[in-house]
């Protein structure tokens, strides 16, 4: 912009210059210009003057030019200003945020479930160890054990929740961290939201896929942890996403059930906000 406005003033500058140079020119030699042409001078003189008419009027126009356009990048940019301001008021006034409570169980994945993403070759809503291989697990299911986790939650800020989806689970025991990702062929790992009629409480429900001989779950034993660090995104109903990690703090189990699940009574959960809010979808 600042390159076309200095090359607009620059041929003004030597047109305008040019045409005085000329003018003055032809008023100092006029008669000679008289005797010389006569009548055809004074013609040459009208060209003259009407061409030096023509390039005013024309660097005229593309002043105004240069000024619309540049009127029109300012509306544009001040167009997406307020557009962007509208979506971040947006987003910051209808975003979820959640608060694990209550008591989290680790438990056996239900054969049902388990034979679905088998046939479906899905795991939308599974989670692999980092070491582990999707393939395989297809392949091969029986080196595999399939167990869920159930954790409730309340919404402690904003709207109701639409969507919840992990992006790491890891879980440390004795300084070992046993670590769950998406599979390769998933981009976000969805969780089973559940309400319970009984208790009034939501439930997120994440389930986990094993190697038999993996150290980190035990459906005999009870399995004790030191720490778990869930990496989660949250979606609102109207569309509004939020990023963060949650901690959970928690007493260990035991004793186990009669079914094998492991019982972990959560004492206190913090969520460390690592994204802002920002709109998913559009709300139509």
């Amino acid at each position: 912009m600042k390159r076309e406005k200095n090359t607009i003033i620059a041929v003004m500058a030597i047109a305008s210059i040019t045409v005085f140079t000329v003018a003055l020119i032809m008023l100092i030699f006029g008669n000679e210009l008289d005797r010389m042409f006569n009548v055809i001078g004074i013609r040459v003189a009208t060209v003259f003057v009407a061409f030096a008419a023509f390039c005013s009027s024309t660097l005229f126009s593309l002043l105004i030019l240069l000024h619309n356009k540049t009127v029109v990048r300012i509306n544009d940019d001040t167009n997406k200003r307020a557009e962007l301001f509208r979506e971040l008021q947006f987003a910051s006034s209808n975003y979820s945020i959640i608060e694990f409570m209550d008591r989290m169980l680790i438990y056996g994945e239900s054969e049902r479930y388990v034979n679905r993403m088998l046939q479906r070759r899905s795991m939308m809503f599974h989670m692999i160890e980092d070491k582990d291989n999707e393939e395989d697990v297809y392949l091969h299911p029986e080196n595999y054990r399939f167990v869920s986790v159930k954790i409730p939650f309340r919404v402690i800020e904003g709207k109701i929740i639409s969507s919840i989806t992990f992006d790491k689970l890891r879980f440390e025991r004795n300084g070992v961290n046993y670590e769950f990702i998406t599979p390769p062929s998933e981009t976000e790992s969805r969780a089973f939201l559940l309400y319970n009629e009984h208790t009034k409480r939501n439930n997120v429900i994440i389930n986990l896929v094993i190697k038999n001989d993996s150290e980190f779950y035990d459906p005999a034993q009870i399995n004790v942890f030191s720490k778990i660090k869930i990496y989660i995104n949250i979606t609102s109903l109207l569309g509004v996403k939020v990023k963060g990690n949650s901690e959970l703090y928690f007493t260990n189990p035991e004793q186990i059930e009669g079914d094998g699940t492991n019982t972990y009574r959560i004492n206190s959960a913090n969520f460390t906000l690592t994204e802002m809010p920002k709109i998913v979808r559009s709300i139509t």
